[in-house]
């Protein structure tokens, strides 16, 4: 592992609650950039998978389940300051993490906001208390008042995470391809006033994996190319979007929160009942989970613009996902279930056949040129050629929760921050030798393409990208 370029050397412990598909993925990355030691990296999981990987490169492996009950005598030894805690568990409350190292003066990332065990499907908390939306405000609440202080980076992964870092590099290129002259914005208002001078109404993370596996999906089996917990837990949260100052069409499930920022809404039904219609360049049109995740809130918040404390601009942002085909069968059969879980799981790794990709990106539109994505085309035999213990999705995932303790690591007294108040060009600059080719296209297809082909349909033909025209109902 010489070889590889060490981005920055680090003297605390390295702590890594959780060790799934996506633990397993980040080690190999974080021993070749970091200049760390196996000694110095300590993995806390609630079972044994990857204990074999942690044995190869030397770490310690501790087996026990983080619980609001022990978290404190599990932890205290094992994390102070200027230690780093990487979470990539799920069922463990980030905002308690996030509170332990803020106290211990120690460094904190995470790929998404998790609550404790039931806290996205408990029918006694209410709807909008049990959203990505309620659990960002909570965690921001502990910045309110603060300034600096151990920096813990919140929600970077690929999306959230890497996605923000997409958009601004997308906005320059399309302030380029319309002739809109800019300087590179250098602060949240100014990235909020290039997004709306140049009308962007919409920015879909969209989502298509490819990858698939010569063994198919069996009845009461959930198959998918990373975490299922993660997935299915996401899947059952109310479906959530940013909210669009163009949107006049508002939808008749859906819900306005009466606290906090008020930058996007959810629906009255989970995720992954949703579907959206979207666009990549390889796969073209077709359509999509709305699957709720952090950056739909937090990118619609970042590029707000407000006068006089009026909302004057905001772009509809949502997810877009369109997972591995065994992955939706059984997204199907777990719905069709009610939404119990079957009874095994199965993560895509080894057996994934050569060709498949995943590509993921954003797609912003509205525009003088429609829309254009942007992002990563990665297939499964490049992510294995480029880091063990990965596919397609994976890597993309495991080299932004990288390029998120790098840029932490470097910046360790920020207090607590979102991937979009982030360097997005030093976080590209680590992932980009993961990606694969990353690309960016214009495409004149829009939510109205080919449609009423077959049935009349209420739509709006004055805006094709209202989210009327946008959901699939």
């Amino acid at each position: 592992m010489s070889d590889h370029q060490v981005h920055v050397n680090f003297s605390g412990r390295i702590v890594m609650v959780g060790f799934g598909s996506i633990g397993q993925g980040v080690l190999p990355l974080m021993m070749r950039h970091i200049g760390t030691s196996a000694d110095r990296i300590t993995i806390v999981s609630a079972d044994e998978r990857g204990l074999a990987e942690a044995r190869h490169f030397g770490v310690k492996f501790i087996t026990q389940p983080v619980k609001p009950d022990n978290l404190r005598s599990l932890l205290e030894p094992l994390v102070g300051e200027g230690d780093f805690l990487l979470n990539l568990s799920v069922d463990v409350s980030s905002i308690a993490l996030v509170q332990f190292c803020q106290e211990r003066g120690a460094l904190y990332l995470d790929t998404c906001i998790e609550p404790w065990p039931g806290g996205y499907t408990d029918q006694s908390v209410p709807a909008a208390r049990r959203t990505n939306y309620a659990l960002r405000e909570a965690a921001l609440a502990l910045r309110d008042g603060r300034k600096g202080g151990p920096t813990a980076v919140l929600t970077h992964g690929a999306n959230p995470g890497l996605v923000s870092h997409l958009v601004k590099k997308a906005l320059l290129d399309i302030a380029a391809a319309t002739g809109v002259k800019t300087d590179e914005p250098s602060a949240r208002e100014d990235w909020a006033a290039l997004a709306k001078k140049l009308d962007v109404k919409v920015i879909h993370v969209a989502e298509r994996d490819t990858q698939v596996s010569p063994v198919r999906k069996r009845v009461d089996e959930f198959v998918n190319t990373w975490s299922v917990d993660g997935f299915v837990s996401e899947g059952c949260q109310p479906c959530e979007l940013g909210w669009g100052s163009h949107e006049r069409h508002f939808p008749t499930d859906g819900n306005r929160y009466d606290f906090g920022r008020g930058s996007s809404i959810f629906l009255s039904r989970p995720g992954a009942a949703t579907r959206v219609r979207t666009w990549t360049p390889k796969a073209g049109h077709f359509h999509a989970f709305a699957i709720t995740h952090g950056e739909s809130i937090s990118i619609s918040d970042y590029l707000t613009v407000k006068e006089n404390d009026i909302v004057t601009y905001r772009p509809t942002v949502h997810y877009s996902y369109h997972p591995c085909d065994d992955a939706v069968l059984s997204v199907h059969e777990f719905v069709g279930r009610n939404y119990a879980m079957q009874s095994e799981q199965r993560i895509l790794m080894d057996e994934i056949s050569s060709g498949g990709i995943d590509e993921l990106g954003v797609l912003l539109a509205g525009h003088a040129k429609n829309a254009y994505w942007y992002g990563s085309q990665l297939s499964v035999d490049e992510a294995r050629q480029l880091c063990p213990f990965n596919n397609a999705t994976s890597l993309q995932v495991c080299v932004s929760v990288l390029s998120g303790v790098i840029w932490a690591m470097e910046n360790p007294q920020r207090g607590i921050v979102e991937p979009d108040d982030m360097d997005y060009r030093r976080n590209l600059e680590i992932c980009m030798p993961y990606l694969g080719p990353v690309v960016g296209e214009f495409t004149d297809w829009n939510p109205l393409t080919g449609r009423q082909s077959l049935f009349t349909e209420d739509l709006d033909h004055e805006d094709p990208w209202q989210f009327k025209n946008v959901r699939v109902v």
